[in-house]
């Protein structure tokens, strides 16, 4: 069987740390063959750690599309704001596409490169990678099994966790919309994506309501500093203090995420130097920040079911719970301590342990890997493979449901139809 040859273009946290890694998990049913990134020192690491020459390196992502096509697929990891033209190069030189979410922070572009996929016959994945988690699979399975007749209502909350939206939305990459996309796509394009998939069923109307309440300069401490590592008379209570978050982290995980996203194969004195210089040790109250930290979005399906989803950055801890309820039984799923609980209205109720269903549930409860798998898989089949689980023409509801929500909570409140 050919060995399918991978291009990657950004190897930060989702390219080096995840998908590499993942590739390397197939047993040389996929090979690495070229990287891009802005950042030399990330580019080394991928030399280093996948075996690449110098050649094989390329100083960015655009440079390596300069150089044509130079593998099967291209993973596209990029910032937000750069994968629609990346993607698009990308297709018009016949690559085959693992595309992180989202696809592009406008809907028109959404649609082009949806349409451009299926003129190309390239297969597109979109990273909506809670589909290939056993957690949400069983959820699927047991509403396509009618354990709970109709499907009358789902309510879903993402709970961020306070210290992740802190990384990732005030300090990190995406905290500003216009440098990345709004919260309810970058976020939670992924929920949008499964609470569709979910039901079976399009949106017909659309309505949100969120702000950010929290994280800006009029909610700062008395004498805050513009750095957690200048003297902060608040460090000791604030729960937001960057030097003690990431040198407990580093001291108790070691160099996994978050702590390698504020400083590559960090060390003490490298991880200091990143808090006292880079982004990441920026008081929480002093950022350039402007996207939500709680968001509500209520959707109406087009059989008449309701959908709510709560989207919320003031959680202890991270994770997905969902509550589906039809006409024969009720579902409850918490997907941080894998267990669904079925609740027949006749009959007992069974509590079913998604952690033994199967062996790895690394990376968003397992989806990562499985989602590259599957990709490779149909790769391997030849010319005419079968359709991806999140193919692009698929994924791209899951953003028009999310810019809907945006416009209406830009519009206080406003009905957006579908």
């Amino acid at each position: 069987m050919k060995q399918i040859t991978v291009a990657i273009a950004g190897c930060g946290a989702r390219g080096m740390d995840t998908y590499a890694k993942c590739v390397e998990k197939l047993n040389g049913r996929a090979k690495i063959v070229a990287a891009a990134d802005i950042d030399p020192e990330k580019l080394q690491m991928m030399r280093h750690h996948h075996g690449l020459s110098e050649a094989q390196c390329y100083p960015s992502a655009d440079a390596m599309l300069a150089a044509g096509r130079l593998a099967d697929v291209m993973f596209i990891c990029t910032p937000d704001r750069l994968h629609y033209a990346q993607a698009r190069k990308a297709l018009e030189l016949d690559y085959h596409l693992l595309l992180e979410k989202p696809i592009s922070p406008i809907a028109e572009e959404c649609a082009e490169l949806a349409a451009l996929a299926g003129e190309r016959k390239r297969l597109v994945v979109v990273c909506h990678v809670l589909r290939y988690t056993p957690f949400y699979r069983e959820l699927k399975r047991l509403l396509d099994s009618g354990v709970l007749g109709e499907l009358s209502s789902i309510q879903a909350i993402e709970q961020v966790a306070y210290w992740h939206q802190a990384h990732s939305f005030v300090r990190g990459n995406w905290r500003n919309a216009e440098l990345s996309s709004c919260m309810i796509l970058q976020k939670c394009c992924h929920d949008m994506d499964i609470l569709l998939w979910l039901a079976g069923k399009h949106a017909k109307r659309v309505s949100s309501f969120g702000s950010l309440q929290h994280f800006k300069a009029e909610n700062a401490p008395e004498g805050a500093p513009l750095r957690c590592t200048d003297g902060c008379p608040h460090g000791d209570t604030c729960p937001y203090n960057a030097v003690r978050f990431y040198t407990t982290r580093f001291h108790d995980e070691g160099d996994e995420w978050p702590v390698n996203v504020v400083a590559p194969e960090p060390t003490e004195e490298k991880l200091a130097q990143a808090l006292r210089e880079g982004p990441y040790g920026r008081c929480v109250y002093h950022c350039d920040n402007d996207v939500v930290d709680h968001q509500v979005v209520n959707l109406e399906l087009e059989n008449g079911a309701t959908v709510n989803f709560t989207m919320c950055a003031f959680t202890a801890h991270g994770g997905r719970n969902i509550r589906l309820m039809g006409t024969h039984g009720e579902i409850f799923g918490d997907m941080k301590a894998n267990t669904i609980r079925v609740m027949p209205f006749v009959g007992e109720e069974k509590l079913i342990d998604v952690s033994k269903l199967a062996d790895d549930f690394s990376g968003h409860g397992g989806g990562d890997a499985r989602m590259v798998d599957e990709l490779i898989h149909l790769l391997e089949e030849g010319d005419s493979p079968a359709l991806p689980l999140t193919s692009i023409d698929r994924s791209v509801e899951s953003h028009l449901v999310a810019f809907a929500a945006e416009k209406s909570r830009l519009q206080n409140g406003m009905v957006v139809d579908m």
